[in-house]
C-alpha cells in the first residue's frame, strides 16, 4: 500500500450532514436577523469550524452571536440529525475494503462527532481515532488538524492521504504535505464544486463512493512511484 493513513472528513464525507446543517444555519440567522443563502453559506463557511464561521458573520453584520448562537444551533442540529442524518452512501463498503490505517480529523466538535457517527453506525469504525479541530490551535484551512492527526497516528504527512468535501479542507491538507481526494457526492454538493477542489489542490475529485477506493489506489501508486524515485538522503 503506497499511503501509511486514509484520514476522512467527517460532515460531507462520511455523513451526508451538510444539507441539514445549512437548513439550520439559514433558519438561525434569519431569527438573528441576517438573511443568508445556501449557496452563500456552502462556499464561505463549509468546513471550517463553527467558532471561524461565527467570527466572520459577526465582522460582517456587526452583531454578537457567540455562545447562545452556538448552544442553539447544537441543541437543534442534534434533533434534526437524530431524525434525518444518514451515512453517505457506500461508506461502509469503503471501509470494509480498507487495511490501513484510518482516522477522522473533522472542524466539528469531539461532541458532534460523537453523536452524529454513532447515529449513523460508523464512530466504533473509528474510535478512538477520531479527531478534532478543537485539539489545535488553528482550524482548515491551516494544516494543523491534519498534521495532528498524521502525528497521533504515528503517520509520514508526505504518506497521508486526505478524503475532503471542502475547499478549505483541501487546502489545508495540501498545505500539511499531503495527498488529496476530493469528494462530490454530498447533498450540499453542486455544479462547479469539483471544480472548485481542483483549484484549490485536490489529487483527483470522485462523485461518489464506489469511486473512492480506485482513486486510493491511484495515489497509492503515485506515492509508491515518488519513493522509487527520490534518491536517498
Amino acid at each position: 500500500m503506497g499511503w501509511d493513513l486514509a484520514i476522512f472528513d467527517c460532515d460531507g464525507v462520511l455523513i451526508d450532514s451538510e444539507p441539514l446543517t445549512v437548513r439550520l444555519e439559514i433558519e438561525l440567522l434569519a431569527e438573528a436577523g441576517i438573511a443568508i443563502t445556501a449557496d452563500e453559506i456552502g462556499e464561505r463557511y463549509c468546513g471550517i469550524s463553527m467558532k471561524a464561521m461565527l467570527a466572520d458573520l459577526e465582522a460582517r453584520y456587526g452583531c454578537e452571536l457567540g455562545d447562545a448562537f452556538a448552544a442553539e444551533h447544537a441543541a437543534r442540529l442534534a434533533v434534526l440529525c437524530a431524525a434525518e442524518l444518514r451515512a453517505m452512501p457506500g461508506i461502509e463498503a469503503v471501509l470494509d475494503r480498507l487495511s490501513g490505517k484510518i482516522c477522522v480529523a473533522s472542524s466539528s466538535s469531539p461532541e458532534r462527532l460523537r453523536h452524529t457517527l454513532g447515529l449513523v453506525g460508523l464512530y466504533e469504525r473509528f474510535a478512538p481515532h477520531v479527531f478534532s479541530a478543537t485539539a489545535v490551535e488553528r482550524g482548515k484551512p491551516a494544516p494543523d488538524l491534519f498534521l495532528h492527526a498524521a502525528t497521533q497516528m504515528a503517520a509520514d504527512p508526505a504518506r497521508c492521504v486526505v478524503i475532503e468535501d471542502s475547499v478549505p479542507g483541501v487546502v489545508a491538507a495540501v498545505t500539511a504535505g499531503m495527498s488529496v481526494i476530493g469528494f462530490t457526492g454530498g447533498g450540499h454538493c453542486g455544479a462547479g464544486h469539483a471544480g472548485r477542489l481542483y483549484a484549490a489542490g485536490a489529487t483527483v475529485v470522485v462523485p461518489a463512493m464506489p469511486h473512492l477506493l480506485p482513486a486510493l489506489d491511484a495515489v497509492a501508486v503515485a506515492l509508491e512511484r515518488g519513493r522509487r524515485h527520490t534518491p536517498p538522503a
